[in-house]
């Protein structure tokens, strides 16, 4: 018990001196909101701290409180939990899961008004009893300066991945006053949907890759490809050039990577009378050749990024599907032993459902054979079900595994590896 409180006091020990100062709620700040949570004491020796007991078993249980003094400069708030278990059974093989509401409270204005439902967070339990977790329920969620901030921790036993059945004990709550992120510059501002933009480091060079339709939409003519270039790490870009601009089609960027050279490859989408993706090299960033348009078994929904694996060549994930309520989608991997003059299809998983698909892969070759992906999934819904997939390789792409992650808070979104 002596470790547990030890633990709660580093917990706010280790803010670093330059990052805001969180509020902290303990437990005794807390009262119950649904379900019937317990107030309990743990103590050890002389020292005794407040927990509310949140059940592994019974769905809808949770504990509110109102906190004030959030700084008129505040535009955002980082939420964090500090939980313990008391229980010999906890072990790194079970989860549990957690969600906070949240509402900035306006005089004369219902307390409901901008009310904020949190995304359920998945964690694994420690390997022994009285050690305690800090989790991170939201890292930036914007709120009102200067209005008094009503929150709800509430504990989701219904969530497919709390399989912990045991009470877990919450001890306190960290709320973080975050300022405004940084406005974005505008480098360029053309009507049209611009949409998609990709970065590619070319030698010296960054190469931005995106491109420009009327709307949200991938399959109409006036949608074409186009890039820039920067030669001081982002801080002016060239004038925009034509990547690809095919008649009656849409063209998309979709992926991109280096050959062995050190040369640019790019994956476009093109969508009009029929579906194909065409690959193009660049060794400036401004000039783009078509170098060959692959005709695969199966048919790509989305070919991703170019990344070289040794020994095998270069790769790039591809997945395929309707996006329907059948077993109709399947993913897998492109490769290629000249620089993507031709490539061979090898299908990972078929006959999948929508909910088990992973899409808009990227990859990352992490060296010995292993490969790291982060997908897409199609599942939206309030649990954890909705979380991205990992992919991952420790054979240079000859097997995978896939598993679902704790990333549910970006939804219907790329996601983006940088190593």
């Amino acid at each position: 018990m002596a470790r547990l409180i030890a633990l709660l006091i580093g917990s706010l020990a280790l803010t670093h001196a330059s990052e805001p100062v969180p509020l902290c709620l303990n437990a005794s700040q807390f009262s119950i909101s649904t379900g019937q949570p317990s107030l309990q004491l743990m103590a050890s020796s002389s020292v005794q701290i407040p927990i509310w007991s949140l059940s592994g078993g019974t769905v809808g249980q949770s504990i509110a409180a109102v906190c004030g003094g959030l700084p008129r400069s505040c535009e955002a708030v980082k939420v964090q939990i500090v939980v313990t278990s008391t229980d010999a059974t906890t072990s790194p093989d079970h989860e549990d899961v957690y969600r906070v509401h949240l509402s900035s409270l306006h005089r004369d204005a219902p307390f409901s008004d901008g009310a904020i439902v949190g995304t359920p967070v998945r964690t694994a339990l420690p390997a022994a009893p009285f050690l305690s977790r800090t989790i991170t329920l939201e890292s930036y969620c914007a709120v009102d300066p200067g209005q008094p901030l009503w929150l709800r921790i509430q504990r989701e036993p219904g969530d497919p991945a709390d399989t912990f059945t045991q009470p877990i004990g919450l001890a306190l709550v960290q709320i973080t006053p975050l300022d405004a992120p940084a406005p974005p510059r505008v480098v360029q501002d053309t009507p049209g949907y611009n949409s998609w933009p990709m970065l590619q480091a070319l030698g010296d060079k960054l190469v931005c890759v995106y491109s420009r339709g009327s709307g949200h939409s991938i399959g109409e003519d006036a949608r074409a490809v186009y890039a820039r270039t920067s030669s001081d790490q982002g801080q002016t870009w060239s004038p925009e050039t034509v990547v690809a601009d095919s008649p009656g089609y849409g063209d998309v960027a979709v992926g991109k990577g280096l050959d062995s050279t050190g040369a640019m490859l790019l994956w476009v989408r093109r969508v009009g009378k029929d579906w194909q993706h065409d690959l193009y090299r660049s060794t400036d960033g401004v000039t783009f050749s078509p170098l060959c348009t692959p005709q695969l078994p199966v048919p790509p929904v989305q070919i991703t990024d170019v990344f070289t694996v040794p020994d095998v060549g270069l790769m790039a994930l591809w997945f395929a599907g309707k996006y329907a309520e059948d077993d109709s989608h399947s993913w897998g991997t492109l490769t290629s032993r000249d620089d993507g003059a031709s490539w061979t299809q090898t299908t990972i998983e078929s006959g999948l459902s929508k909910s088990d698909w992973p899409t808009e892969p990227a990859a990352v070759y992490l060296g010995d054979g292993r490969i790291l992906a982060i997908a897409r999934t199609e599942q939206s819904g309030p649990t954890t079900a909705r979380a991205q997939f990992q992919l991952t390789s420790t054979d240079s792409g000859a097997t995978w595994t896939r598993r679902p992650t704790n990333i549910g808070d970006v939804t219907a979104s790329t996601p983006s590896l940088i190593l």
